[in-house]
């Protein structure tokens, strides 16, 4: 088991939105469905993750598109 902090941003939902979840010190969280880039950050930020690379070489792991991804549409 990996005590490495893992962030996933799930694809879009039917439903709109991302589901963003972290595993981190052998815990799994769901922090929440985000909108957009901003929504990321203050999940993370109040899940004591402040300051984290949003980009697709940083710490995330962005399934189904990249930042830029907000909309089932693309």
């Amino acid at each position: 088991m990996s005590d490495r902090t893992e962030i996933v941003i799930h694809p879009v939902s039917p439903m709109g939105g991302r589901k963003v979840s972290v595993h981190a010190l052998g815990v799994d969280a769901d922090l929440g469905r985000a909108f957009t880039p901003a929504d990321v950050s203050e999940f993370l930020r109040r899940a004591g993750l402040e300051d984290v690379d949003l980009s697709e070489d940083g710490l995330i792991q962005w399934e189904g598109g990249g930042p830029e991804v907000w909309s089932a549409n693309i």
